[in-house]
């Protein structure tokens, strides 16, 4: 019998705990494959930090280690560090990248670690109850903006993956979307990539994926998966943003 679809062994046989129409869970497969397509899942070790991604470690079959709110880059960091040998990938979302990590994601850029991170960006944040976060999109309504992101006092959205290319450490940036199979498939091929510039060791590897939050835009999944589509990649353009490979 040819075996057509199954779990991935980097992923655990667990119940999820996200929401409906989240993106998370196919975010969570993309990586696993990835591993599992590398034959790296024996010496990767993850490193979940705080919010919605902070219970990545009952999902991914390999090593895992918490840390701090922010603090993925410096802890994925020191364990590189430590065990060059091995794979180090962060799992962080926008509010926890963007926010109270921004300066740990862009020194870890700027020094060129040879780490990889997977940046979930849903323009909110999520697990404390759908805050405006750096990302949120100008006009966007959350808890702490009701009648919408107004740039005169909250600024306007961070293009993570443009401010990371134009430090000289940077070797693979890429903006994907998990919309639809052309999208995931996308995405799934970004991640790869990303992965395989840590294992060439040619520097600091990120994946922004842009990612549906129905609980929290207060939509059905379909419709978040749409304004993912119409309203988030106005802002936040798919595409590579930098390949060491390609010299761009």
């Amino acid at each position: 019998m040819k075996v057509v679809f199954e779990r991935p062994k980097s992923l655990q046989e667990t119940k999820t705990h996200y929401c409906p129409g989240c993106g998370h869970g196919v975010i969570h497969r993309l990586v696993a494959e990835v591993m599992d397509e590398l034959n790296i899942r024996e010496k990767t070790i993850g490193v979940a930090p705080v919010g919605c991604s902070v219970l990545a470690y009952n999902y991914f079959n390999c090593d895992m280690q918490q840390a701090a709110h922010g603090r993925a880059p410096a802890v994925a960091t020191g364990i590189k560090r430590v065990l060059p040998e091995n794979i180090v990938f962060a799992y962080q979302g926008d509010g926890d990248l963007a926010a109270i990590g921004t300066a740990e994601i862009i020194h870890a850029a700027a020094r060129g670690e040879n780490i990889t991170v997977i940046f979930v960006n849903n323009a909110i944040y999520g697990m404390t109850g759908g805050q405006m976060a750096p990302t949120t999109l100008l006009g966007q309504k959350t808890e702490t903006s009701p009648y919408g992101r107004n740039p005169q006092s909250a600024g306007y959205p961070i293009r993570v993956c443009e401010m990371l290319s134009t430090l000289d450490g940077s070797a693979y940036l890429a903006r994907a979307q998990v919309t639809d199979v052309k999208n995931i498939l996308r995405a799934k091929s970004y991640i790869k990539k990303a992965f395989e510039t840590q294992i060439n060791k040619k520097g600091f590897s990120l994946v922004e994926i842009l990612s549906p939050c129905p609980t929290n835009w207060g939509m059905s999944p379909s419709n978040a998966i749409e304004w993912v589509k119409n309203e988030m990649t106005k802002v936040f353009p798919p595409g590579i943003y930098k390949d060491w490979e390609e010299g761009r």
